[in-house]
């Protein structure tokens, strides 16, 4: 009797252990593949880039509650925030991990050298130490680059100030990939025999007095892809409006909310090309080492029409310099 009662128990223990191992297996079953996806913060682009990511991935065939799992975590522009949600993302083994800027692709890059990553809305991967270099990246990282011709940008702010003397440039210095374009949009400007007059803001706090100071003293201003502005696009454009100076962006979307002109990228196409890359990684058909990173398939002007007509532009009057 004891024995009968002592082989029961063991088998009820063993049908536990089977049964604890098998809803280990079902909550991260090898048919679902896990993505960490890091932001730096919320601002349209970078939104725009997640939707277009997810899109990407889904026509790729990974959808989500069906074959695919995102934990997606917003680190606000907290340097804090970004270095605890990378290591979530890394601890939980993500089949694969996206950073979304050039702060949160650095940030899982020191979290993990060996899960699988993609990036977006990264100007300069190379000058980030992302990469080895654009065509071979030689590590577990590839993606997509935002960077756009400064040279056109500042062609274009030309064409539409023609006669000015001096042209502001405007960006957060602790962004590496904002200090890049500027160095390219001052190099441009001073080529063209043009005064450059710098301000930068560290936070979105100082945007509104930073944009005041520099549209009383220039005839134009130009931003490079800048989370900070692009986060206070509304404020710029406020005060570029009353002050009547010229704003060109490289973000569309800084156009869109605050600026005049730009011949820049669509985040979402963007996202959604990162997002197909990120799908060839997942089936297995390449790996991050050998994946080129890839520029925006697609460029076009934009004209914020209505910030035109508030300048006194005839909106059709601006071209896209070749």
């Amino acid at each position: 009797m004891r024995f009968r009662k002592l082989i029961t128990g063991i088998t009820i223990v063993g049908l536990m252990a089977l049964g604890g191992c098998s809803s280990k297996k079902a909550s991260k079953s090898p048919d679902v593949k896990h993505v960490g996806v890091l932001q730096v913060v919320q601002h349209p682009s970078l939104d725009k880039a997640y939707k277009g990511f997810k899109k990407g991935l889904k026509e790729s065939g990974f959808v989500e509650g069906k074959n695919l799992k995102i934990d997606y975590q917003n680190a606000q522009n907290n340097q804090d925030n970004l270095k605890s949600m990378s290591e979530k993302l890394v601890n939980e083994k993500s089949d694969l991990i996206l950073g979304i800027a050039t702060p949160a692709a650095q940030s899982v890059a020191n979290a993990t050298q060996k899960i699988p990553t993609v990036v977006t809305a990264v100007t300069d991967l190379k000058a980030a130490k992302l990469v080895n270099s654009d065509e071979k990246p030689g590590r577990n990282i590839t993606g997509t680059t935002d960077m756009v011709s400064i040279k056109r940008q500042i062609k274009l702010l030309l064409s539409i100030v023609p006669k000015a003397k001096t042209i502001g440039i405007m960006y957060n210095a602790g962004e590496s990939n904002s200090k890049i374009q500027a160095d390219l949009a001052t190099a441009a400007l001073k080529k063209a025999g043009v005064k450059v007059l710098i301000k930068t803001a560290n936070t979105t706090n100082d945007v509104q007095q930073v944009t005041e100071t520099l549209a009383s003293k220039v005839d134009g201003i130009f931003v490079p892809t800048d989370n900070t502005f692009d986060s206070a696009a509304s404020v710029v454009g406020k005060v570029v409006k009353e002050k009547k100076v010229p704003l060109v962006a490289s973000s569309v979307d800084q156009v869109k909310t605050g600026g005049l002109a730009s011949i820049g990228i669509d985040y979402e196409l963007l996202g959604e090309q990162t997002g197909k890359m990120a799908a060839k990684i997942l089936s297995g058909k390449a790996k991050p080492a050998n994946m080129p990173v890839e520029k925006a398939h697609d460029m076009k002007l934009v004209v914020n029409k209505s910030m035109a007509k508030a300048l006194g532009i005839d909106p059709k009057s601006i071209k896209a310099p070749k």
